[in-house]
C-alpha cells in the first residue's frame, strides 16, 4: 500500500524535461577533487556556462558542445544535469564594448 502511495505522489510530481532551444546550463559537482569553476566552498556556482544541444539521445540524455576545459567530461548528460538557459547566448554584449563605467 506504502508502495502506490509513494507511486502515486511521483506521478502527479513528474515533470518530462524536453529541451526544445539550443542552448543549457550545465549543473556541476561542488565536491572536493573535482574541478574547480571560480569560487570553492559555498560560493561556487552550482551551474556554469551556457552550451549548445547537439543531439537528443533517447528520451532523457543530450549530447553538448562542450568547451575545451571540459574536454576530459563525457558529452552525453540526464536532463536532470541541465538547466534551461532563457535568450539566445551569442547576442550577449560585454559592459565593457558598450563603455558603460
Amino acid at each position: 500500500m506504502a508502495q502506490s502511495h509513494q507511486k502515486s505522489y511521483v506521478d502527479v510530481r513528474r515533470r518530462d524535461l524536453e529541451f526544445d532551444n539550443y542552448w543549457v546550463y550545465l549543473k556541476i559537482s561542488p565536491m572536493k577533487g573535482v574541478m574547480r569553476f571560480g569560487n570553492k566552498g559555498k560560493l561556487s556556482p552550482r551551474y556554469v556556462s551556457p552550451y549548445q544541444i547537439l543531439r537528443r539521445i533517447g528520451k532523457v540524455a543530450y549530447e553538448l558542445e562542450l568547451s575545451n576545459e571540459l574536454a576530459s567530461v563525457h558529452l552525453v548528460f540526464h536532463v536532470s544535469m541541465l538547466k534551461k538557459c532563457v535568450g539566445d547566448p551569442t547576442s550577449i554584449v560585454s559592459l565593457e564594448d558598450l563603455g558603460v563605467k
